[in-house]
């Protein structure tokens, strides 16, 4: 075999460096899937205290402290802690009266068997709760409408039939509304629903429940695109995007495609269907006409970036994402990263300061320049030093996250300059988290026109969450009011402006009075 010519040695350990690069990296990410946990916490240990396993603490846990002891006269009692998750603990309510129902059971008192009632006085009464569960919580409402024949005219009459959300459909509003919920706000595919009808004595077919949502989905579609107007008149928006299988691509196997929420300045999010990752969907999403002043934020994808090269917005980008670039790194360059990440840490810190004194606009603005600007000029010029040192391979993962950071600088600093830009886009994430743990459920849309369906009704339940409404009771509300109300003013049904105006005194399923006189004669 030849000797190698210094250039080829030099190029073969070079060839070996990034080799043993990459595969450190993956042998790191191996283990922490493995071994370690997946959040991205990180919490440093506070000096002279020793933490527990997973972390620290900046006090100690109460239930690490030791025991309280009182004296008495012999000797010294420890005194229990009160656990607040006790299986037995019946000091507090648990319930909401005016939501659950309540039946009350009689409990004899055995000293009273053989007396007269005049033998003893009910003094007072104890009571305690339990809380219980009947094999399936569904209702027949069986209407009666007498038919009716006047003896004077001889005329024979009848009532209608209530009317329904569906002409014909023999589902109750409250039967649709929970069907929903239960769909993509608790995670249960239709099959499981129609395996827990069966059990509950109910016999209808799956595609039966299939056109049902299909159909109530299509009804909700003008409240989706009122929704979608409003965010789009929003002067800070946050988008992002998440993969989903929808529609046949062939024999078992089924077309990548993608949802691409969207969250306005109000607390209102819609999730969109697009069949690809494409760039021009970010146009489709948002127009062309974006309002004056306006911001979008976002990860750093580079359709982003493009959209706002066309429409001259600003384009704010993601600290968390930034982050994530370094922490992912730490496995293999532990101390440039933990350098790196206390500089973002320290950015973070700032904005609980705000958060805790409660500022905002002007205040918020100021605060941000004066605490937070520093740190981050101080940061970037640290990047700028390490890039200097060439102490990294080209191939590095660290070397590589700090070029991510250090391109999109611009963008990370937007929120400095702007109090209703935050620093990054955790609301969205949290918000768009609903169709990830969805589709661990129901895998896939078997159409696409079904996961534009999904995108419609997870819209509505993901704001309804974010407002603090009861997705439950907004259904049923608004599918009986939305073939009356008039179509110019659709966005009132929106869960946002619902709330103001319909919330306090919303329509109800005719079982709620049927529970009413239930409850009232049980209670």
């Amino acid at each position: 075999m030849a000797a190698l010519t210094p250039v080829e040695v030099a190029n073969l350990l070079d060839t070996k460096d990034r080799e043993i690069v990459h595969l450190r990296r993956r042998i790191a990410w191996f283990e922490r899937q493995i071994f370690g946990q997946k959040s991205e916490c990180r919490l440093p240990e506070p000096e002279g205290l020793q933490g527990t396993l997973g972390g620290a603490f900046d006090v100690i846990p109460e239930d690490t402290l030791p025991p309280k002891k009182s004296k008495v006269a012999a000797h010294e009692r420890e005194q229990k802690v009160k656990n607040p998750t006790e299986l037995g603990d019946d000091t507090e309510q648990f319930f909401d009266e005016s939501k659950v129902p309540v039946e009350v059971v009689q409990v004899p008192n055995p000293e009273v068997e053989g007396l007269d009632p005049e033998d003893y006085e009910i003094i007072g009464e104890k009571v305690s709760h339990r809380l219980a569960q009947r094999p399936g919580s569904y209702v027949i409402l069986k209407y009666v409408r007498p038919v009716i024949k006047r003896r004077d005219t001889q005329v024979i009459s009848c009532p209608p039939a209530p009317a329904g959300v569906l002409d014909g459909c023999r589902a109750d509003v409250s039967f649709v509304a929970g069907m929903m919920v239960d769909k993509f706000s608790y995670h249960q595919p239709l099959y499981r629903q129609h395996i827990k009808l069966g059990d509950a004595g109910i016999n209808v077919s799956r595609p039966w429940l299939t056109r049902l949502m299909s159909r109530v989905a299509a009804l909700l579609e003008p409240i989706f695109d009122a929704q979608l107007a409003s965010i789009r008149a929003s002067r800070v928006k946050a988008m992002d995007e998440t993969p989903i299988k929808a529609g046949r691509a062939g024999p078992g196997k089924m077309k990548p495609a993608y949802f691409w929420p969207v969250y306005g300045e109000q607390d209102e999010i819609c999730f969109l269907y697009y069949p690809s990752r494409a760039a021009k969907h970010v146009q489709d999403a948002l127009g062309l006409s974006p309002p004056g002043d306006a911001v979008l934020q976002t990860d750093g994808y580079g359709a982003y970036e493009h959209y706002a090269r066309v429409t001259g917005i600003t384009h704010a980008q993601c600290w968390a994402h930034s982050r994530r670039k370094v922490f992912d790194c730490r496995d293999v360059e532990p101390t440039h990263a933990d350098l790196a990440l206390d500089y973002i840490g320290a950015l973070y810190a700032v904005e609980i300061q705000i958060r805790e004194k409660a500022l905002t606009g002007h205040a918020k603005r100021d605060y941000r320049q004066q605490h937070a600007k520093p740190v981050l000029n101080r940061f970037f010029n640290w990047i700028d030093q390490q890039f200097d040192k060439h102490g990294f391979l080209p191939s590095s993962p660290f070397l590589g996250a700090l070029a991510y950071i250090r391109e999109r600088r611009v963008g990370l600093s937007v929120y400095l300059d702007d109090a209703d830009v935050a620093i990054d886009t955790n609301h969205l994430e949290r918000a768009l988290r609903v169709i990830p743990m969805g589709k661990k459920n129901w895998l896939f849309c078997w159409t696409e026109l079904g996961a534009k369906h999904v995108g419609i009704v997870q819209s509505l339940i993901a704001t309804c969450r974010m407002h603090e409404i009861n997705p439950y009771d907004y259904f049923v509300d608004v599918l009986q009011r939305i073939s009356q109300h008039p179509a110019s003013l659709v966005n009132q049904l929106t869960p946002r402006v619902w709330k103001q105006m319909f919330a306090e005194n919303p329509l109800r399923s005719d079982l709620h009075a049927v529970d009413r006189r239930g409850n009232i004669g049980r209670e």
